[in-house]
């Protein structure tokens, strides 16, 4: 049955008692994918891609009034359609249920798109307060955000070094010839109607916290009432003769991806680093250089944080496509001809021809500009934050890979962690707690790696696992792994297992522990998968 009034069509999509409590299905009216959940007796309706990458909800998971989607970890309220859980910036459209006669009609109207943006305001003249925001990436955007989703009519200003507007980097070292349209976290004009001002191609040199002045490299400065500091990280750099050679790259921008593209295609690449960049980088140029090399100081790849039986299946998987791989060794030299790269010299001896070096081999916390000021940073270079992203100065806050934050899933203990997911959640929080509303940072870790087309996901806090148990295998290339430390599930693993590591999270966060004897167990009930 359809009916139609105005722009609005109702369809029946299911009897009631198709679904349970705590069920949901995909509907489809109108062409739209829908997500239909029943909780309490009551049914709602909200879009059914994530607005992240598009994935189907559907094939997510369902803990209360929030579905967590399969493949990176986004959640959203399934009453309001609002994002709860990043990666994403847009939340869901909600569509109109209505039950009788024992069936399930859902309304849409043409309005209706797969993503919806938050309510936000924009400057407002006459406030004369001042937020700005140091760095480009998605932390700031989050605070921006979440100011004017907050109803914040002072003034925005977004300094980065980078040439562009934010963009999603996660995408630079799997599509390195992309168009930069395409990763683009907003547009232009949508910066510009929010009153976001984003100054590019600028530099902080230095941050007077007792005047609230900030100094950039080109001699101007700022006033600020109140400042973020998500200043992200940089490539750590090679510590051997011949590092300052031409052609030697690291991937920290979009110039470099495009540059680490065209240097690498059809010439020998050597890839210095068995880290997520390395291996990610590897994968995408497989096909296009002439060689690639990789040069690992550990046995395998990802060996300390996923551990050898990972590592190894990822290092099968790229010799599948002709990546040479040289583990526990580390380089000794590079030589070059006319300035420019021609031979890595291994620490074992070996010699290897290379027309570019491609270096990840870690990431400092950019926090070089804050010596002076009374800002606590910790041993690693990190800047210190509370629960609410507050710095011990007032005013001052920070977020992002820039930070050691504590993190409630491991008591509270004070960690770095370079994930995207939590760069955004801690945007947002800093944003609250500028307008005093004090919301404590409480999220599960989530990352991700696409390679040859397989994803690897992950959740949770693993450092200082002891032990990892299996489900399925990693020479079938579908498998979970549980990480155990003090006989307690600390983190998990997946490949071709969704929505597994994406359930797990979301019982992390509400709580929830479990046990070596419940990993090793053959009955996973206890994780409730669909």
């Amino acid at each position: 049955m359809e009916t139609k009034q105005c722009d609005e069509i109702t369809e029946m999509v299911c009897l009631e008692s198709d679904l349970q409590d705590g069920q949901m299905k995909q509907v489809v009216v109108d062409q739209n994918k829908i997500l239909l959940v029943r909780n309490n007796g009551e049914f709602t309706a909200v879009g059914g891609l994530c607005s992240h990458y598009g994935a189907p909800l559907i094939k997510g998971t369902l803990v209360g009034d929030r579905v967590r989607c399969p493949f990176h970890g986004a959640c959203f309220n399934t009453k309001t359609g609002d994002i709860e859980e990043f990666p994403g910036l847009d939340c869901l459209p909600t569509f109109k249920v209505k039950v009788q006669g024992g069936k399930v009609y859902v309304t849409t109207d043409k309005k209706n798109l797969t993503k919806r943006v938050k309510k936000m305001s924009s400057r407002v003249p006459g406030v004369c307060h001042t937020v700005v925001l140091i760095g480009g990436g998605p932390a700031s955007l989050q605070c921006a955000e979440t100011l004017r989703q907050n109803d914040y009519g002072g003034r925005i200003i977004m300094v980065t070094k980078d040439e562009q507007l934010p963009l999603d980097k996660t995408k630079l070292s799997k599509a390195m010839n992309i168009e930069i349209e395409k990763i683009l976290l907003r547009q232009n004009d949508f910066l510009q109607e929010h009153g976001i001002e984003v100054w590019t191609k600028k530099e902080v040199m230095s941050v007077n916290t007792e005047t609230k002045t900030l100094t950039f490299k080109d001699g101007t400065s700022q006033h600020y009432d109140q400042l973020l500091i998500s200043t992200g990280g940089r490539a750590r750099p090679l510590q051997c003769p011949g590092s300052e050679l031409e052609n030697i790259k690291f991937l920290e921008s979009y110039k470099d991806a495009t540059e680490i593209y065209q240097m690498s295609a059809g010439n020998k690449a050597v890839i210095i680093g068995t880290s997520f960049i390395g291996m990610e980088v590897a994968a995408y140029l497989s096909d296009k250089a002439a060689s690639i090399t990789v040069i690992g100081s550990s046995e395998f790849p990802f060996q300390s944080s996923l551990g050898s039986e990972i590592g190894k299946m990822t290092m099968q998987m790229l010799e599948e496509k002709n990546v040479k791989f040289y583990t526990s060794n580390g380089v000794a030299e590079i030589r070059g001809e006319n300035g420019k790269v021609k031979e890595v010299f291994l620490k074992n001896g070996e010699v290897l021809p290379a027309d570019i070096v491609i270096v990840g081999i870690g990431v400092i916390p950019n926090s070089d500009f804050l010596k002076g000021t009374s800002v606590e940073i910790d041993s690693r270079s990190a800047v210190v934050v509370d629960k609410f992203m507050k710095t011990n100065v007032p005013d001052v806050f920070a977020a992002g890979d820039v930070v050691s934050f504590p993190l409630p899933l491991i008591g509270h203990k004070r960690v770095n962690i370079g994930h995207w997911q939590l760069a955004q959640a801690h945007g947002r929080i800093a944003g609250l707690s500028m307008l005093n509303q004090q919301v404590a940072i409480n999220t599960v870790p989530y990352f991700w790696t696409m390679l040859l087309g397989k994803g690897l996901r992950y959740a949770g806090y693993g450092e200082g696992y002891t032990q990892i148990v299996f489900k399925g295998s990693t020479e079938e290339r579908k498998f979970l792994a549980f990480y155990i430390k003090d006989e307690e599930v600390v983190a998990a693993a997946s490949m071709n297992f969704d929505p597994a590591v994406a359930r797990l999270a979301e019982l992390l966060l509400i709580g929830k522990r479990f046990t070596k004897a419940q990993a090793q167990s053959d009955d996973l009930s206890w994780l409730q998968l669909p």
